[in-house]
């Protein structure tokens, strides 16, 4: 705890030092904190960043490692009444509260222009406008449970055919480690767990149960036999990662996949642009299944820059001018294409996107498809709940019985 804590003291410190130090001529200024850290996801933020001085603004970045710490940075800085000009949030009903505490700009001119009612799929509006008000700028669209696996290893487990169900998604797994490969690569911490048990239910479950489960907490559906089976088929996929997958960072697993070393991971868009940054590309070194079967829900989520309420006349100038370089169609393109995700307008051109973003966009069309990741529909407790349960299953000997009924409990309000 002490060193959590004086992590985010020096980030902080170091945030404000960077900050003073800033040249004082120029555009209008813009601190800007996020966790885009990685090789791929720091190739795209420079997009961004490129993009803001283009247009005359002074970029102050402030990159922390992490979302969770990013996030606390963030929350203690506004609060503090020391904010940012920006900061990222995941998608989600992580930035509630400081709408609720009233200490967000809204950006309701820039939505009415952009007619962001009308182009932005419903579980993305369901969450950045609030009472009347949209209150962040969306950066993208990301889909968290696409299947991921290098050609290389499936050739040499014998794999022909993409896998198009769970039974077939186990063959798969048996014959990759019958090959002597790791059948897949795994980071356990809570966060990643939940992204996996997410691609079980969605698949297993389908877009009914999934539904029941995450957004109604349908007590119900949550100890029902079918959820059952969905909690046994996802510690069944314990016995297939590898023995240094316990706090494995998501970006170490997809190397794993990248080097031919695992042959699946199940992990957000955003792995994409590591293999993009590798130099590998889609249908040559590795493939991209967006879910298990035609029909199979779309688990979407994305980035969104947020802007914590201020009266400083160049701070709000600064807001405006990120706000509108964000929603600029080149730099939709320029960031997602790096960034691994695709625009979030549903109008968007995809001709310039490869064939995995093409399969998403296409996706997203579809009405009957897209539905929210769990933390669109949960607040940060009860999603905490549902990781905490989630990850003693997955790294105990809890029987089922215990993790359905902990799930329901959790889940109860």
């Amino acid at each position: 705890m002490y060193g959590t804590r004086r992590a985010l003291l020096c980030a902080s410190l170091c945030a404000w030092l960077c900050a003073t130090a800033s040249a004082a001529h120029g555009g209008p200024r813009a601190e800007v904190i996020h966790w885009w850290t990685s090789g791929g996801e720091s190739a795209a933020v420079k997009q961004v960043e490129q993009a803001y001085r283009d247009a005359g603004g002074t970029w102050v970045d402030t990159a922390i490692a992490g979302g969770d710490q990013s996030r606390a940075v963030t929350i203690n800085r506004i609060i503090g009444g020391n904010p940012p000009t920006a900061a990222q949030f995941n998608t989600s009903k992580q930035f509630l509260d400081i709408i609720e505490e009233d200490l967000l700009n809204p950006v309701d001119d820039l939505a009415r222009r952009d007619r962001w009612d009308q182009v932005l799929p419903a579980p993305i509006v369901d969450v950045i406008k609030v009472r009347g008000h949209w209150y962040a700028v969306p950066m993208n669209i990301h889909m968290q449970t696409w299947i991921w696996y290098s050609k290389a290893a499936f050739a040499k487990a014998g794999i022909t055919r993409e896998p198009a169900t769970m039974d077939e998604l186990f063959a798969a797994l048996d014959k990759l480690k019958a090959a002597g490969v790791i059948p897949l690569a795994h980071g356990g911490q809570a966060w990643q767990d939940i992204l996996l048990f997410s691609m079980v239910l969605s698949n297993m479950g389908g877009r009914e149960l999934y539904l029941k489960v995450i957004r109604d907490r349908d007590q119900a559906a949550i100890r029902s036999a079918e959820f059952r089976k969905v909690l046994v088929a996802y510690k069944r996929l314990q016995g297939y990662v590898d023995p240094a997958s316990p706090g494995r960072n998501w970006n170490d697993a997809t190397a794993l996949v990248i080097g031919g070393k695992a042959g699946m991971q199940i992990m957000g868009d955003w792995a994409k642009g590591e293999f993009i940054a590798a130099g590998q590309a889609p249908g040559r070194q590795f493939g991209c299944l967006p879910g298990l079967g035609a029909d199979s829900p779309y688990l979407i989520q994305g980035d969104v820059f947020v802007f914590p309420k201020t009266d400083d006349a160049g701070a709000l100038r600064a807001q405006k001018l990120l706000a509108s370089v964000v929603e600029n169609p080149g730099v939709q393109l320029a960031f997602n294409k790096l960034k691994g995700s695709v625009p979030v307008r549903l109008d968007a051109d995809d001709s310039q996107f490869d064939a995995c973003a093409r399969k998403g966009m296409a996706i997203l069309r579809d009405p009957k498809r897209p539905v929210g990741v769990a933390e669109v529909y949960l607040t940060p407790d009860q999603n905490g709940a549902l990781q905490d349960v989630l990850t003693a299953y997955w790294n105990t000997s809890m029987p089922v019985e215990r993790a359905q009924n902990s799930i329901a409990s959790a889940l109860r309000y």
